[in-house]
Order: C-alpha cells, then structure tokens, then sequence
C-alpha cells in the first residue's frame, strides 16, 4: 500500500469556506454580543461540543455494539476518551504523535489494547472487500501518515484525511474506526470545529460503502485522486457543514434567551 499524495487532494473550497464562516460567525457572536458574559466563548463551545459528544457516542453504541450490556460499555469509553480530548484541548495538546493513537486505543477499546498492548496489529486484516496492508509495513505506513500531516495547513482536511488513510492502514486488531473518528474530532475540536459525526443508519451504510469504493479504486492507481475518494472528503464536509449550522444556532438561541431575560428585568 501506498499513501495518498497530499498534493492529489482536491477539496471543496466553497464548502470549507462556509464552515470557517459558521465558526467565525459563532465566536462573533460570542466575543461581541452583549448577551453573551466574557467567559462564555470557551464554556460556550465546550457545552455544545459535549452535547454533540454524546450524541456521537449514543449513535456509535446504537450501530456497533451488539447488545445493550456492550453498548452501555461502548458509551462509557467513548465518554472517557471524549473527556480527555477535551482535557488535552485545554491544555493546548494537539492531535499530532503516534503515541497518541495507543493513548485512544487504551481509553476507547481497552480490551483490544489488552491483546496487544502498546502496539500495531500483529496479524493480517480485510474490511470488506479491502485487504490491509502486511502487518509489518504498518508501523512504517503510520509513521509516514503522520510525516504526511505535517504538509497539511488546513485542519479540516488534515483530519478527513488522516481518517480516510488510518482507517486504509488499519493499524490495531479492532477499535480502529473509534479511535480514528476520536482522533479526527480531537484535531478539529483542537482549532475550534466541532466534531463530525455520523447521524443515522443509512449515512453509516453510506460511509462504509464510500470508503470501500476509495479504497478499490486506490489499489489500482494509488497515487491518483478518484470519485470515490473526492465522495467520502465531500460527505465529511457535509457532516461538519451541519454540525457548525448546529452549534450557531444553539450559540444563538443562548444570546437571544438571555437578551429576553434581560429585557423583562429592565
């Protein structure tokens, strides 16, 4: 297997400029409304993360766990590994290491880190219809994505792209998708996006036959952007575009409840 070439990226330039002006209109709203006090940028946000964080984990519980006992053990990490992006964020740790990849592995799949702990998958694995690459390239393969980030100015697509490649590489025994989408999420919560998700059923069916397609078509020419490719980096966008739409309005609704308030006290 090899990496997609960065410079093969082609992103949609509209629709990433419409999320960085939901997001920049969110943080006017809060820094230079009058109905928002001076510490409500970061409680603000963090509240309206949280609420998609579990939003995030109920619908992840719903489609992978196989009965409500793994479900209830499926939310609980996954609260725990969001809790401690969230630490991190604050502390100003961004998502950019390798050893931050078992660090999620321990938190959200601590039974998969308990087979191998501390390190990559030791066996060969197939999603589908994809054959992932030989065990014993992974390490190499990882160390180059993360190489590969560095060349990537804009956190959007640094972290749809990580997603799509780790999720080719399939480092871990299992546990690879939450881990991936936590790490994805934690780069884009890191420059103040929220998180993407996957709302439904049918855009879970959706998600796993597009990246299927990708990565086809990427076995055959795999240096070259496809369709297919273009179609997960376009649906990942779309998912974002609706979470900030979310996240002003709720920013929003905020100002104009208390600008409400205030008026009946005046």
């Amino acid at each position: 297997m090899e990496l997609l070439p960065v410079e093969e990226i082609k992103i949609n330039e509209t629709k990433i400029n419409r999320i960085d002006h939901l997001v920049k209109s969110i943080y006017r709203l809060i820094i230079y409304s009058r109905n928002h006090l001076d510490d409500d940028l970061l409680d603000t946000y963090l509240a309206s993360v949280q609420e998609l964080g579990e939003l995030l984990t109920l619908k992840n519980a719903q489609m992978e766990a196989q009965n409500e006992e793994e479900a209830e053990e499926y939310l609980k990490n996954l609260k725990i590994s969001l809790d401690f992006v969230i630490v991190e964020i604050i502390t100003h740790n961004n998502f950019e290491k390798e050893l931050q990849l078992f660090q999620l592995l321990r938190l959200v799949s601590p039974e998969t880190n308990a087979i191998h702990p501390n390190r990559y998958r030791q066996t060969l694995v197939q999603i589908g219809g994809h054959i992932c690459p030989n065990q014993n390239i992974v390490p190499q393969l990882v160390s180059e994505l993360f190489y590969q980030m560095k060349s990537i100015t804009n956190p959007i697509i640094r972290a749809i792209y990580f997603h799509h490649e780790l999720i080719r590489i399939h480092p871990f025994v299992d546990g690879n998708g939450r881990v991936t989408r936590i790490a994805k999420n934690w780069m884009l919560m890191y420059d103040l996006y929220p998180p993407i998700f996957i709302n439904d059923a049918p855009q879970k069916k959706e998600y796993i036959a597009t990246l299927s397609k990708s990565f086809r078509e990427l076995s055959n020419s795999p240096k070259k952007w496809n369709e297919h490719t273009e179609n997960f980096f376009e649906q990942e966008l779309n998912r974002l575009l609706v979470n900030a739409t979310l996240l002003y309005e709720t920013v929003n609704k905020i100002g104009l409840e208390r600008e409400k308030t205030n008026k009946n006290h005046s």
